[in-house]
């Protein structure tokens, strides 16, 4: 494989990795520090707007400048506000104010990182003669990799070594990932020549948000990518430990994260591995079923082995979709808009999972988990027939990148 592709797809596991892994670590912290769960929600929910904000507006500034210098920026950002806790520790003492700060600094690295990374994909199958469908697939197997291993290595990290020594480690993978995204040639993180002049922000991210309502695929794409995350964000967010909490068995979450970590690691393996000797219409259908089918299982609730095997059905379709989606999209927008194309996507994933555990809260509140669980698989299954209703997935040949499209 092309050094350019193996260097792109190795910055982006590390990425995610330092994501993954100061997903974990810092609420654990915070409960350490202030030994109170409130702290840990109000570190969630103060730096879930900003996420949203930056989630929009990323998109402009990625359209506008060299996406590599994007990516490098937004992961030394992220390492930095990791870096930060541990001086402030030091310097200061760390309470739950600094958390918020530091936390609210790092949402501005996570998620332009994420756009902008999936932006420069396109350019690494083009100047590597790969195909676009193998880089994409192979980018999914490392964020499901990533999924799979950042979770578990915080967990061993926090287990064996100090708080601080984790928040170092941490914040060094973020840094590394920066430093391989600046050995890629510059060029690949150009934008096509002769993009149209700048416009007011705003109105540049209009243009982003039109392009997606005139594209009945991208409309339905972005209404899938929706629903998916509603439904998923309510069983793991709330059905799944309120269950496990009323059955006494709250260990067997983890296992359950797991199977659906691996599913998604086999799903991404397989679509990376032949998924260009198969066409979309073949693909996509067959990821809906198989993710639909995988929901359903879990929100029953029947048995533990029923939900495990639910969870890596879902985890193997929703890798498939994720991946085929991600090729469509990047096939069906120009060069000139896609990072704000991706990063409306990106805002609104954010959104829809803590509305999926607000749907799963209200409904477990006046019912059952297994009722909560069907109301937020509901949505995904609404969702998906008027997809499919919409016709916007009637057209799914792949089609060339080139011209304005590269």
């Amino acid at each position: 494989m092309p050094l350019i592709a193996v260097t792109y797809l190795t910055s982006h596991l590390l990425s995610l990795l330092g994501n993954g892994m100061a997903a974990v670590a810092l609420p654990l912290i915070v409960l350490q520090t202030t030994g109170s769960p409130l702290g840990t929600a109000a570190l969630a929910a103060a730096t879930a707007v900003p996420a949203v904000l930056v989630g929009l507006l990323s998109g402009v500034v990625i359209d506008r400048i060299n996406r590599r210098t994007a990516s490098v920026v937004s992961d030394v950002v992220s390492a930095a506000s990791v870096a930060a806790l541990p001086l402030v520790d030091l310097v200061w003492g760390l309470d739950l104010v600094w958390f918020i700060a530091l936390g609210v600094l790092g949402s501005f690295g996570d998620v332009p990182g994420t756009t902008a990374r999936e932006v420069l994909a396109p350019a690494v199958a083009r100047h590597t003669g790969l195909d676009l469908t193998r880089v994409v697939g192979l980018r999914q197997t490392a964020t499901s990799a990533a999924l799979v291993i950042g979770p578990a290595a915080a967990g061993v990290l926090l287990a064996t070594l100090e708080a601080t020594s984790v928040l170092w480690i941490t914040a060094a993978t973020s840094a590394i990932a920066a430093v391989l995204t600046r050995t890629l040639p510059r060029r690949l993180g150009e934008a096509e020549a002769g993009a149209a002049p700048r416009l007011p922000v705003l109105r540049e991210l209009g243009e982003g948000v039109a392009v997606v309502w005139r594209s009945r695929f991208l409309l339905g794409a972005s209404g899938l990518l929706i629903g998916l995350a509603v439904a998923l964000g309510g069983l793991q967010g709330l059905v799944l430990p309120l269950h496990f909490a009323l059955i006494a068995r709250p260990g067997l979450l983890g296992l359950v994260l797991t199977a659906l970590a691996v599913g998604m690691l086999g799903g991404a393996a397989l679509y990376s591995g032949v998924g260009g000797r198969v066409p979309p219409r073949v693909w996509l259908p067959a990821g809906l079923l198989v993710t639909t089918a995988g929901f359903l299982l879990m929100a029953s609730l029947l048995t533990p082995a029923v939900v495990f095997a639910g969870a890596a059905l879902l985890g193997l379709g929703n890798a498939v979709v994720g991946a085929v989606v991600g090729v469509l999209q990047v096939q069906r927008t120009s060069d000139a808009v896609r990072g704000r194309v991706f990063s409306v996507n990106t805002a609104l994933l954010m959104i829809a999972a803590p509305a999926g555990i607000g749907l799963a809260a209200v409904v477990a509140a006046h019912g059952t988990p297994v009722l909560a669980g069907f109301s937020v698989v509901g949505v995904w299954v609404l969702v998906l027939l008027a997809v499919v209703a919409s016709r916007a997935l009637r057209d799914l040949e792949p089609k060339e990148l080139s011209g304005a499209q590269q």
